[in-house]
């Protein structure tokens, strides 16, 4: 995948609704909003370096003790912080999958080899994934719900990998970032074996679930408190803002928004599943709060023509043109969408 390019540039691009960027639906809560402002009113001061009254939230919510947590300037931040603090000389990563992961590896010098997400099986990982830890990868990187694909790894197989893991001292990022969109959240929460399983590091962000993409706050779980302690070493100070940590501390009050999002996400997820098949386009089993699928060439330009930004996935490691992805947002919003996409192409019910 080419770096640096992502979703939600609405800034070399018009658009009236941005589907790119996979945010939650329901925008940022008010009282988010007024604790960033509020933040800024307080930015005459520097920040917290330790984060202590987000880390102090956090640990109440997450059950995790503060010490094991760490802040960062987004998950991106902790991604490139987790390079150089490990300096890891081979790694295992998933293609497709997000592109800050190899970014961050490959500035830091490290070999990457990559377990090919297929088609044929629904782009899921499979049992055999384990064969591949036997080539003593230094670290791993596994996103679940998976980005750009939105398909669920089984916890079973996680569990495995988990423990295959532990015992060969390969480290595990597990990026759970899209985590309280699933239906069945506790069915990819590890947070209870961190303790027994100081190798692996829980990656967590307010970016989506809190529509928070412009504050810049993403957080790590992990038992390795000397990893911690490098990676705090390692980062510029002050990289946490004091709106983006008063902000923080506001979201995590924020159950019954989480939860509307939540039954939101699901229903429309189903409706444009729907609306999406019967344009005969193939759509796979995301559940995130995203759709992946597979469409005409061509999409991108002719939604965005419309004021529409849908994600053309082409440059993902592992696919090509005619893949894309698309956020789940309110119910007119999504039929927006679908009204500029039947205007976009003719029906194309006999691809495959």
């Amino acid at each position: 995948m080419q770096k640096h390019q992502h979703g939600g540039d609405i800034y070399t691009t018009s658009c009236r609704i941005d589907f790119s960027a996979n945010l939650n639906p329901l925008g940022m809560p008010e009282r988010v909003k007024e604790a960033a402002c509020e933040g800024v009113r307080r930015s005459v001061n520097y920040p917290d370096v330790r984060c202590s009254a987000l880390r102090s939230a956090l640990s109440e919510k997450e059950q995790i003790a503060m010490e094991q947590i760490i802040c960062g300037n987004g998950a991106a931040e902790l991604i490139f912080l987790l390079a150089v603090a490990e300096k890891p000389q081979r790694a295992l990563l998933v293609s497709p999958g997000f592109a800050e992961y190899g970014q961050a590896l490959e500035a830091y010098g490290c070999d990457i080899c990559y377990y090919d997400l297929r088609e044929e099986n629904g782009f899921s990982v499979g049992e055999d994934y384990i064969t591949y830890l036997t080539s003593d990868p230094d670290i791993i990187f596994l996103c679940n719900p998976n980005n750009p694909t939105g398909v669920q790894m089984p916890r079973a197989l996680l569990k495995r990998i988990i423990g295959v893991c532990r015992e060969r001292g390969i480290r595990m990022v597990l990026d759970v970032c899209f985590l309280d969109f699933l239906e069945h959240p506790q069915e990819s929460d590890f947070n209870a074996v961190i303790r027994e399983n100081p190798q692996l590091f829980l990656l967590k962000a307010f970016t989506k679930t809190y529509a928070m993409a412009g504050l810049r706050l993403g957080y790590g779980l992990c038992a390795d408190e000397a990893l911690l302690a490098r990676m705090e070493q390692l980062r510029q100070p002050w990289s946490v803002s004091i709106p983006a940590q008063m902000a923080g501390v506001a979201a995590l009050q924020e159950t019954d928004y989480v939860s509307r999002a939540r039954t939101l996400v699901q229903k429309e997820r189903r409706w444009l599943c729907e609306k999406l098949t019967e344009l005969g386009f193939t759509v796979y089993d995301s559940r995130a709060n995203f759709l992946f699928f597979k469409g005409a060439e061509g999409l991108a330009e002719k939604c965005r023509a419309q004021g529409i930004l849908i994600r053309d996935c082409a440059n993902y490691r592992g696919l090509c043109s005619g893949y894309y992805r698309i956020a789940v947002r309110t119910h007119a919003e999504n039929e927006e969408l679908i009204r500029a996409i039947r205007k976009s192409c003719d029906p194309v019910k006999d691809r495959k």
